[in-house]
């Protein structure tokens, strides 16, 4: 017994030592970045486009294009990944079909997100004449999360016990209305979840809006979404290797992630506000 309570006390350490240590790791990463790029923070930076060659201004077109690059792209993906679940996870049943295409979903979380900005630039870009424009990029984008909204979604919906939809189903709804008012909204705030991740990883994606909507150097707004437009990871890439004075503009660069950090952080607090207030309505309703 006294080595089963050693053994036990010596791995919760072990854990414990290795959460402070991922925490510790974060911490410094953010006061390395915040250290280094607070100093360019002001309003100009943040309301004003670049100039002098990308070593002076601000970052504004950047900001912008980011945002609308993360909202095209969860526009595009979001209803369509729900969808996909919801068939997966209530009427495709358990058969070999249902198995294939979660094994293809997984297979296309691990491509390498260059894959899908060249598919992008062949697809969106050249076959379907968008150009380089916001809507090429944002569903390239939207397809590079879509895996991640599905299996988030399947999960959430999956977690619902079948006595819900038992006694929906009882009481003479159908099945569609069972989904519709008892599983997606009981679902719903975890289902929230695969929204978070998405925006991470749409917020930092460098190479698929290479191929399809990034500018190199465009201090304007865009007017539509067939305009192509600059975003705050290639903004902050060509900043930090290739602007036409690279020490003089490292500062812009650790503000330009630091911007980007800001925004990721942002995003998922409102999003974890209206998770915790649809869980909240859950829980009264």
């Amino acid at each position: 017994m006294m080595n089963k309570k050693v053994t036990q006390k010596i791995a919760f350490t072990i854990f414990k030592l290795l959460g402070v240590l991922i925490v510790g790791i974060l911490l410094w990463i953010l006061g390395f970045i915040i250290f280094n790029g607070i100093g360019v923070i002001n309003w100009e930076f943040l309301s004003t486009g670049p100039k002098d060659g990308m070593t002076g201004g601000g970052i504004f077109p950047a900001i912008v294009g980011t945002l609308c690059l993360m909202l095209g792209s969860i526009v595009f993906a979001f209803p369509l990944g729900i969808m996909s679940a919801i068939y997966t996870s209530e009427y495709a049943g358990s058969g070999w079909i249902v198995r294939f295409i979660r094994v293809m979903t997984n297979n296309l979380a691990g491509i390498p997100s260059i894959v899908f900005g060249l598919f992008g630039m062949a697809l969106f870009v050249n076959t379907m004449g968008f150009g380089d424009s916001i809507i090429a990029g944002s569903m390239t984008l939207g397809l590079l999360v879509l895996p991640i909204i599905i299996r988030t979604t399947e999960e959430a919906i999956q977690a619902i016990p079948d006595s819900f939809r038992q006694a929906s189903l009882a009481l003479g709804a159908s099945k569609l209305q069972t989904i519709r008012k008892v599983v997606l909204p009981m679902a719903f705030p975890n289902i929230i979840t695969g929204l978070i991740l998405s925006i991470g990883r749409v917020s930092g994606e460098t190479a698929p809006i290479l191929f399809t909507v990034a500018a190199y150097f465009l201090p304007k707004l865009p007017t539509s979404v067939f305009d192509q437009v600059m975003a705050l990871p290639y903004h902050l890439y060509v900043v930090a290797t290739s602007g036409t004075d690279v020490e003089k503009s490292r500062p812009i660069a650790y503000g330009t992630a630091l911007v980007l950090i800001a925004i990721v952080l942002i995003m998922n607090l409102l999003a974890n506000v209206l998770r915790r207030y649809l869980s909240n309505k859950v829980k009264k309703d």
